[in-house]
C-alpha cells in the first residue's frame, strides 16, 4: 500500500512538477499563449520524463526503493556523465522560472518592482536565491522528499486549487455567458467541465493528498536516517 500510493504521488508530481501551471503562467510575457505552452510542457513529460523514469525503474526497480539517487546506480560512462550535466542544466532552468513569482513578490515588497535596472533587480534577488540554494545543498530534494512535496503541496497548487478556482469563477450565470472561451462540446459543455473538475478535486484530494500523503510521510520517516546534512553522495549504494 505504501509503495503503491508513493508511486501514485510520484506520477502526480511528475506532471505537476514538470508542467508547473502557476509558475509558467506567471513567468510568461504573453499569458494568452499559456494553453500552447502547457501542451508543450505535457508533451515534454510524456516523451522525456516518463520514458526515462520508466526505463530506470525497469532496470533498477528494487534498488530504487531505498536508493533514490538514480545516477549513482548507473555504470560510470560518458553517457552517465552527460546525463548528470544535462540534469544540472535542467535544474538551473527550472530554478529560474519556478522562482519567478517569488522574485516578483519580493521586488514589490522592497519597492523596486518598477525599476528598469536589471543589475539592481539581480542584486535584490540575492536574498531570495542564496537561502534556497543553501537549503538545496543541505537537503537532497528528490526521492522521499519529492514524494512528500508532491502529495502535500503539488496536489493543491497544480490540481485542486486551479480546478476549484475555475468552478468558483464561472459559477455565476453571467460569468458563463460572458466567457471568452467556452468548454468544448465533446466534454458536454459547462456541466461536463464541472463534472471533470469535481472528479479531479475529489480524486486528487483522496488519492494524492490523503493516501498519498500518508504513504509519502511513512516512507519519508522510514528513510530519514539515510539523508544526512551536506551528504557527499545521497542514498548511494555501498561500494564493495
Amino acid at each position: 500500500m505504501v509503495l503503491y500510493f508513493t508511486g501514485a504521488t510520484n506520477i502526480l508530481y511528475t506532471f505537476g512538477g514538470h508542467a508547473v501551471t502557476v509558475e509558467i503562467m506567471h513567468a510568461m510575457w504573453k499569458p494568452q499563449k499559456f494553453k500552447l505552452i502547457y501542451l508543450m510542457a505535457t508533451l515534454y513529460v510524456l516523451t522525456l520524463t516518463l520514458p526515462s523514469a520508466a526505463s530506470m525503474y525497469w532496470a533498477f526497480g528494487d534498488m530504487l526503493l531505498d536508493h533514490s539517487n538514480a545516477f549513482s546506480l548507473l555504470p560510470r560512462s560518458g553517457f552517465r556523465d552527460t546525463a548528470v550535466i544535462l540534469m544540472l542544466i535542467h535544474q538551473f532552468i527550472t530554478f529560474g522560472f519556478a522562482c519567478t513569482p517569488l522574485y516578483f513578490v519580493w521586488e514589490k515588497l522592497i519597492g523596486i518592482h518598477e525599476t528598469k535596472s536589471m543589475f539592481k533587480r539581480a542584486l535584490a534577488r540575492l536574498p531570495v536565491v542564496i537561502p534556497i540554494w543553501f537549503l538545496a545543498i543541505i537537503f537532497p530534494f528528490f526521492g522521499p522528499i519529492n514524494s512528500t512535496v508532491g502529495s502535500l503541496l503539488v496536489s493543491f497548487t497544480v490540481y485542486i486549487i486551479p480546478a476549484m478556482a475555475h468552478m468558483i469563477t464561472f459559477a455565476p450565470a453571467a460569468a458563463r455567458e460572458n466567457a471568452v472561451e467556452r468548454p468544448p462540446s465533446f466534454l458536454g459543455g459547462w456541466a461536463g467541465l464541472y463534472s471533470v473538475n469535481c472528479f479531479v478535486v475529489v480524486w486528487v484530494l483522496v488519492v494524492g493528498f490523503g493516501f498519498g500523503g500518508w504513504a509519502s510521510m511513512l516512507n519519508f520517516i522510514q528513510q530519514v536516517d539515510t539523508f544526512g546534512l551536506f551528504t557527499k553522495c545521497y542514498q548511494c549504494p555501498p561500494r564493495h
